[in-house]
């Protein structure tokens, strides 16, 4: 048999190739479809899963108190758009954000 012919009366996925019996009438033969699986939940440790959304990043205004873990408890003497400048009592320092270490009091 030619490999691009089907024989009659096979099943070819979900498509069914009529049957040429002399006899029997010309019936169609129809495959059963596969059960489908259980949606499956995702594991919460997988790297596949989405990222989790960042945090809304903290922001600061001119006189907030604020505190570092290194320097301590400070105030806010301007804002930039990265950075903050915080007076820490003796030392001013300029903080760039965000900063996981700067929380706002």
């Amino acid at each position: 048999m030619h490999p691009n012919r089907t024989r009659p009366g096979a099943v070819i996925g979900a498509v069914a190739v009529a049957c040429d019996r002399p006899g029997r009438g010309r019936r169609m033969m129809v495959a059963m479809k596969a059960p489908r699986a259980a949606a499956r939940r995702p594991l919460p440790g997988s790297p596949f899963n989405a990222p989790a959304p960042a945090p809304p990043a903290e922001t600061f205004a001119v006189h907030d108190q604020v505190t570092h873990d290194r320097y301590g408890l400070g105030v806010v003497l301007s804002v930039e758009d990265h950075a903050v400048l915080v007076d820490f009592r003796p030392q001013q320092r300029r903080i760039p954000l965000p900063c996981a270490k700067l929380t706002k009091l």
